[in-house]
């Protein structure tokens, strides 16, 4: 089965070609960072408005890529929710019209369990059941996996998600839009342990999360100095070493918890090579296994929607073409 997956759930269009036999044939991204870096965030309307214009153009360059005809496409999936209403509604129509065209099924696929279910399209992937710690802009959240749409949540954040915190640290830090990654290739140059940083909710003996805080932290301590180049590094060294202390021992505790012994990590924070580097670590001491999607997928993409798209269709009916967008979606829930 050949599915076309189509991503518009903020300002990343994503379009991707999965094969159940064949895996991925082909997809492409086009990120909308440069047009939303001029207003220091994303503006849904004209997110909504640049998705118009790429779905179709990108669809046509995967085919191309892939050397498929629009006729070959078996299914199309779209991201229903969680994300921005205009932006999703960009997605799920086009893909509706595709499937009314070419009398193909389409399904709504959830955001973040294509996140969650990305490192399965990697040569290795992890057999179920596992924990996954998903960090993104919008979610910080340990899932306990046992199959496809069997999720159960651990832990989840109170307050600001892990990348909200870093975009919204780095803008108090006057690193811009989108601060996460400026703050993440920052906090490289920063000197270990000049700054020490609150680990919010490290011993609260739950799995929960809280970033708030820290972010006040960061913002007291900036006050306190003279923000010279070195002196911002080491306060965004301080500050992301606080947030991958407090994932990686909430992860270790979840599998813990849940009597298992593999770890999928998934979403943009997962690309942080510190987190990375602290989980693979800990982990392979304490006879852990840790899965990681490559680095192009923890990101926004169309690849992950086509393969969710292409799992759930194994076990769900064929839809029509009516379609839904859900701007807020518990992921337990589907």
């Amino acid at each position: 089965m050949l599915v076309l997956g189509i991503e518009t759930s903020c300002d990343e269009t994503g379009v991707a070609l999965y094969h159940t036999e064949r895996g991925l044939l082909a997809h492409a991204l086009h990120s909308q960072v440069a047009m939303h870096a001029e207003y220091g965030g994303v503006v849904p309307e004209l997110a909504s408005r640049d998705h118009i214009r790429r779905v179709l153009p990108l669809t046509r360059k995967i085919l191309k890529e892939a050397d498929c005809a629009l006729e070959n496409i078996d299914a199309i999936a779209y991201t229903e929710g969680p994300g921005l209403a205009g932006a999703l509604l960009v997605g799920a129509s086009i893909a509706a019209s595709l499937g009314f065209a070419l009398k193909v099924p389409v399904i709504g696929v959830h955001h973040l369990e294509g996140h969650l279910l990305a490192p399965l399209l990697e040569p290795t992937p992890p057999a179920f059941p596992f924990v996954a710690l998903l960090v993104s802009g919008g979610h910080s959240q340990l899932m306990k996996v046992s199959a496809i749409g069997a999720y159960e949540t651990l832990g989840e954040t109170l307050d600001d998600a892990a990348g909200e915190a870093f975009d919204k640290t780095a803008k108090l830090l006057g690193l811009g839009y989108p601060g996460g990654p400026a703050l993440s290739r920052l906090a490289e140059l920063g000197v270990p342990g000049r700054f020490k940083l609150p680990r919010p909710m490290l011993n609260s003996g739950d799995l929960n999360f809280s970033f708030s805080g820290l972010k006040t932290a960061v913002l007291t301590l900036a006050k306190q100095q003279t923000l010279d180049e070195q002196t911002v590094a080491d306060i965004a060294r301080a500050f992301q070493e606080a947030i991958v202390e407090v994932l990686a021992s909430k992860s270790l505790a979840a599998l813990q918890q849940a009597g298992l012994t593999r770890l999928v990590v998934a979403g943009g924070v997962g690309a942080n090579r510190q987190l990375r580097e602290r989980l693979t670590a800990l982990c392979a001491r304490q006879g852990f296994e840790v899965y990681y999607p490559k680095l192009e997928f923890c990101t926004d993409n169309g690849a992950m929607i086509a393969f969710a798209g292409a799992m759930r269709l194994r076990h769900t009916p064929a839809k029509d073409w009516k379609f839904n967008v859900r701007p807020r979606w518990d992921l337990a829930a589907i």
